[in-house]
C-alpha cells in the first residue's frame, strides 16, 4: 500500500501531471460556463418569445375592445332609434284612442237618433 502511495504521489508531483489536470480543470469549468450560458440564452431568448406572444395578445385584445366600443355605440344608437320610435307609437295610439272616443260618441248620438 505504501508502495502504491509512493507511485501515486511521484506521478501527481510531475509538473506533465500538474499540467494534465490543470487542462482537465480548466476545460470542466470552460464546459460548466458553456451551459450555464446556454441555459441563460435560452431563458432569455424563451422570455423574449413569450413578450412577443403576450404583446400579439395585447392587440389583438385592444382591437377587439375597439370593435365591442364600436358595437356599442351602435346598439346606443339603435336603443335611441327604438325610443324615438316608441315616442311615435305611444302618439299614434293617443290618436287612435281619441278617434276610437269619437267613433264610440258618433255611435252613441247615432242609436240616439235611431230611437
Amino acid at each position: 500500500m505504501k508502495q502504491a502511495i509512493k507511485a501515486y504521489r511521484s506521478i501527481t508531483a510531475t509538473p506533465e501531471f500538474r499540467e494534465m489536470e490543470r487542462v482537465r480543470s480548466k476545460a470542466r469549468h470552460d464546459e460548466a460556463q458553456a451551459l450555464r450560458k446556454a441555459r441563460l440564452d435560452g431563458a432569455e431568448s424563451e422570455r423574449g418569445q413569450w413578450q412577443s406572444v403576450v404583446a400579439d395578445k395585447d392587440a389583438m385584445l385592444a382591437d377587439k375592445d375597439a370593435m365591442l366600443a364600436d358595437k356599442d355605440a351602435m346598439l346606443a344608437d339603435k336603443d335611441a332609434m327604438l325610443a324615438d320610435k316608441d315616442v311615435m307609437l305611444a302618439g299614434k295610439d293617443a290618436m287612435l284612442a281619441y278617434k276610437n272616443a269619437i267613433i264610440a260618441r258618433l255611435r252613441a248620438q247615432l242609436d240616439e237618433v235611431k230611437k
